[in-house]
């Protein structure tokens, strides 16, 4: 379902509902969480494997944007899910004029990097 939030345009997705599959496009467009929790995970072979937990606050989708690529996880919403929908062009121009949110974002995607390693080093 689709609405608006704060001037952006928002979607909302129910339990269990994809809002990604590994290996989709991006879109040019990423998705801050503004309601619920968002499950991350990545097929690999016939495993699938839980990356990651996403709430309140959090992007998905940025690292497909970023690399300009397809999706490198799956998104599933975990309860009801309402996410604002932020174009690549928007998002760049936030990045370059609010410092601060651009080392946040960094900050994220650097936990993101590290949670994936170790997901890696432990897998069987």
């Amino acid at each position: 379902m689709a609405g608006n939030v704060g001037g952006f345009p928002s979607k909302t997705f129910q339990p269990g509902q994809v809002i990604f599959q590994q290996g989709d496009l991006s879109r040019s467009e990423a998705y801050l969480i503004d309601e619920g929790r968002v499950e991350v995970r990545r097929r690999n072979g016939e495993q699938q494997r839980v990356l990651r937990i996403l709430v309140r606050g959090d992007l998905v989708g940025e690292v497909a944007l970023f690399r300009d690529a397809p999706h490198s996880a799956t998104a599933v919403a975990l309860e009801r899910v309402t996410l604002i929908v932020i174009p690549s062009d928007r998002l760049e121009n936030i990045v370059r004029t609010r410092p601060r949110l651009a080392l946040a974002l960094i900050r994220q995607l650097a936990r993101m990097a590290g949670s994936e390693a170790r997901a890696e080093d432990t897998a069987p």
